[in-house]
């Protein structure tokens, strides 16, 4: 019950941060920061592929629905749930228990960071394609899913670093 209330608790924190907050940041009007993935990527290693690929479409519609965006995010975070498992198995140790909980702390920083960045920029290059649905406009396409996804990690690092800190 107290793991539900704590996912159930960043689920809604990362929800209203990003409809609130950073869904207005726009920097060089490029540069969106999507830190509500961060739910999908800290999930434990072991939760069932059923489980995480509901969870995912669930936050990226909770996004959709607060910013009329029909399905893009749903889309994407089902997309960047669908690769997690074996993204993660690539960066985690062999002896890892079920109840593994991908971090810093837990993989050290630079496989958290390959994990990190490998997720976002299926998250981010998959939102992004449904966004511009055309590939006309390729170096505006690779501009914004290059920012989006440098403000991103940066966001998620910053995030992990401070959460894990005890």
């Amino acid at each position: 019950m107290v793991l539900f209330l704590h996912r159930l608790g960043w689920f809604v924190f990362l929800v209203l941060l990003q409809v609130l907050v950073l869904n207005h940041v726009h920097i060089l009007g490029y540069a969106t920061p999507m830190l509500y993935i961060y739910y999908i990527l800290i999930l434990n290693a072991e939760t069932p592929r059923k489980s995480l690929l509901l969870q995912a479409f669930f936050i990226g519609l909770c996004i959709d629905i607060f910013s009329n965006t029909p399905g893009m995010n749903a889309a994407a975070a089902t997309m960047m749930a669908f690769t997690r498992r074996p993204l993660l198995r690539m960066q985690m140790l062999r002896d890892v228990t079920d109840d593994y909980v991908p971090g810093i702390r837990s993989m050290g920083f630079y496989p958290f960071f390959r994990y990190v960045l490998s997720e976002t920029v299926v998250f981010i290059v998959t939102l992004q394609v449904i966004d511009a649905f055309t590939f006309f406009r390729m170096s505006e396409l690779m501009w914004k899913i290059l920012t989006d996804t440098l403000m991103t990690i940066v966001g998620i690092i910053c995030i992990d670093t401070i959460r894990r800190k005890k």
